[in-house]
């Protein structure tokens, strides 16, 4: 297995490395690490020096346009390993986190394999007000997926493994969709791809199982309602790009239930709590009603860009690697 971790700033720098070093102290060791840097000079030279004596472990400049789905693409063209995962360079695996990971493939028509995100906040605890069913605001896990290991639509980017014969069936990461450094954080390029991947492979079983623990960290920008409400239209701006490519059956199909019945319960329990004069209750409810109407207004904006605008995307496909 490798792990392929895409990196853009110097900011990070301590986030960068104690995510190597949670590789690094896997029970069940990465073949490589790769560190897929995007257009930063300077964190190439820093982090070319800081590893140069650490063989397993590879850095590398992003060889596409800027931005994670690059990034990722460059990771998986340059690696070796018959399985692919990816970390967020904010984050850190628990210890049998690639021993999860690699359970899931005894079954070989699972192509792809996820894992539980839990936030680690900046400031010591879940603000009150943030529902857990938007957790995914912050790149974790939300409250409304099934426990244990189980077959899904799509995983998670930040915490997500793949075959390699996935990619030479779908292609790589999208290009035009997801994020690109400090711009708006847009998403779902993982999505995407899981989507194009179950067309081009019907047979192909996606699963997460919870047990594949990282703990990512969320900044204390990222604890406020304004990030909440700009991470949630930039969703649905998202989440328009891959009906677009995919269809809105395909594309909105996990949403549907979502926002049926796992995003009404959350508001039936935040009201519940006010009534019962909990802290936070009120506000959780009124941030699931906004979060819902933001993302449905980047929706609807970004599927009226889709028509009118030459917004584009491209699909790689990759190359190299020994699968």
């Amino acid at each position: 297995m490798s792990v392929v971790i895409c990196v853009y700033t110097e900011d990070r720098w301590e986030d960068i490395l104690a995510a190597v070093s949670s590789v690094r102290a896997q029970s069940r060791p990465a073949l490589e690490t790769l560190l897929v840097v995007d257009h930063n000079r300077a964190l190439l030279e820093r982090l070319t020096k800081e590893y140069k004596e650490a063989g397993e472990v590879r850095v590398l400049a992003n060889a596409g346009p800027r931005g994670l789905s690059a990034g990722r693409n460059t990771g998986i063209a340059a690696s070796y390993g018959e399985v692919i995962a990816f970390l967020d360079d904010d984050a850190v695996a628990e210890r049998d986190w690639l021993r999860r990971f690699a359970e899931g493939y005894a079954d070989p028509r699972v192509m792809a394999v996820g894992g539980r995100t839990m936030p680690v906040w900046a400031s010591g605890r879940r603000p009150a007000w943030f529902p857990e069913e938007f957790d995914w605001v912050v790149g974790c896990t939300y409250k409304g997926l099934p426990p244990g290991r189980v077959r899904v639509r799509n995983v998670l980017g930040g915490n997500a493994s793949f075959r390699r014969t996935a990619f030479d069936a779908a292609g790589g990461f999208a290009t035009g969709i997801g994020r690109d450094g400090d711009k708006r954080p847009l998403g779902c390029e993982e999505t995407e791809l899981c989507i194009r991947l179950t067309r081009a492979r019907p047979d192909a079983i996606l699963l997460i199982d919870d047990r594949a623990v990282i703990h990512h960290r969320v900044p204390q920008a990222r604890e406020h309602f304004r990030y909440f409400r700009t991470r949630a239209y930039a969703e649905g701006l998202s989440k328009a790009l891959v009906a677009r490519s995919v269809g809105a059956d395909k594309g909105l199909e996990s949403e549907r239930r979502y926002t049926t019945r796992v995003l009404p319960a959350g508001v039936a329990r935040g009201l519940r709590d006010a009534l019962l004069a909990r802290p936070g209750g009120a506000g959780r409810a009124g941030a699931i009603v906004a979060g819902v109407l933001t993302a449905a207004g980047g929706y609807v904006v970004g599927s009226v860009r889709a028509r009118t605008a030459d917004t584009t995307f491209s699909v790689v496909e990759i190359e190299g690697g020994t699968g």
